[in-house]
């Protein structure tokens, strides 16, 4: 593990793999069996198990514990104690683990302070969770979720601006900040423009 920045009250497990460019600040834990990208930050206090890979360029505030089975790719921002989970139904007396359901975060989705991620959902690609919202199903790409069950309530650009979309049917906008077009069609928003 070379040109990583690590504070010395951190613990990296042995074994666990760290690319280049990453900072791990604060009563940060890494286990062993961790997989994480290059260029991610690490903000004081958070956890990463052992079955959880990482992608680069990802951002994960102060206070998050990445629990097994919970991968995140490229570009992923987690706020502030937002929280994972990994068993539906936990139990302290009864041992889950061979239970766990699989999170998936898709590349450049932010999950927004103490938003909680009910385990074995996916969150699309440019998603954006609102802070403190309960995402319980699978997110769409691009989409605004909020609320206690989340709900989308629009579109967001991978800019992370809003977009004048209608949730369903079909439509055209551009990001105000890059230009970028997105389109809506049958209930599903992509970016035309690279």
């Amino acid at each position: 593990m070379t040109n990583i920045f690590t504070h010395p009250t951190a613990i990296i497990d042995e074994g666990a793999e760290i690319g280049e460019g990453s900072c791990i600040w604060h009563w940060v834990h890494i286990c062993g069996q961790a997989k994480i990208g290059k260029g991610c930050s690490f903000g004081q206090s958070v956890f990463v198990g052992n079955d959880v890979v990482i992608g680069d360029n990802c951002k994960v505030q102060n206070h998050v514990s990445i629990y097994d089975a919970v991968v995140l790719e490229d570009g992923v921002f987690c706020g502030p104690s937002m929280v994972f989970t990994n068993v539906y139904n936990p139990r302290v007396a009864v041992n889950r683990k061979s239970e766990y359901r699989r999170t998936t975060v898709k590349r450049g989705a932010s999950l927004g302070a103490n938003c909680t991620l009910i385990c074995g959902v996916v969150i699309g690609e440019y998603a954006f969770v609102a802070a403190g919202a309960v995402v319980n199903k699978d997110v769409k790409p691009y989409a605004f979720m909020a609320g206690v069950p989340a709900k989308q309530i629009g579109w967001m650009s991978k800019h992370g601006d809003r977009l004048s979309l209608p949730l369903v049917g079909s439509g055209e906008a551009f990001c105000l900040q890059t230009g970028l077009r997105y389109t809506l069609e049958n209930g599903h928003c992509s970016c035309q423009s690279q």
